[in-house]
């Protein structure tokens, strides 16, 4: 998905719409090895041109397979999301105005616009942290093996407040056994 800037100037009235179907699986996968598979990427939206730059808007549909985080089981990963960007040229960029931060602003090289690097990268930051296959997220019970186990993070919490409840400061060690050592006698009594 590639236009020259001089094909872009011819919309500056209209916005450029476009609707494509990409096959980006060999590109994900050499950037990301944890992707399994990818189905073909369905990219709806439009590019809007003025001077302050070119404005893309677009959703993204496509399929990932990616390994469960839990047992690394092939899951299928629905995306569909819609990205906004704003490219300018170098030139735009330093005429540009001070309310506009450098992080939400991208830069056209060669005099083209390639939308296909902003859709993988877009698709690659849409994969989260945590993916669990339909039974791993049904359930509650978690991988363990010997000497090991998997928690919950309120499980860990729950677990690290019992302990700090029962854990005595060894220098008051000796005075508990004390205390004990005299309601024992006066349970005798």
């Amino acid at each position: 998905m590639k236009w020259s800037l001089l094909e872009l100037r011819k919309y500056q009235e209209t916005p450029l719409t476009f609707h494509e179907t990409l096959d980006l699986k060999a590109d994900l996968m050499k950037r990301d090895n944890l992707i399994l598979d990818v189905a073909p990427v369905t990219v709806d939206g439009f590019v809007s041109v003025d001077n302050q730059g070119y404005l893309v808007h677009y959703t993204v549909q496509t399929t990932l397979t990616v390994p469960s985080t839990r047992s690394l089981e092939p899951v299928a990963l629905p995306m569909d999301f819609t990205v906004d960007e704003l490219f300018m040229t170098k030139e735009q960029y330093q005429l540009r105005d001070d309310q506009l931060s450098a992080e939400e602003i991208l830069l056209i090289e060669d005099a083209k616009l390639d939308l296909t690097e902003s859709i993988e990268d877009n698709i690659l930051l849409a994969i989260p942290m945590r993916v669990l296959t339909e039974e791993e997220e049904k359930t509650t019970d978690f991988p363990k093996g010997t000497d090991w186990e998997v928690v919950s993070e309120e499980e860990y919490e729950r677990r690290k407040l019992e302990e700090a409840e029962t854990k005595v400061d060894p220098r008051l060690a000796k005075l508990s056994e004390l205390f004990d050592a005299t309601s024992n006698e006066d349970d005798k009594a």
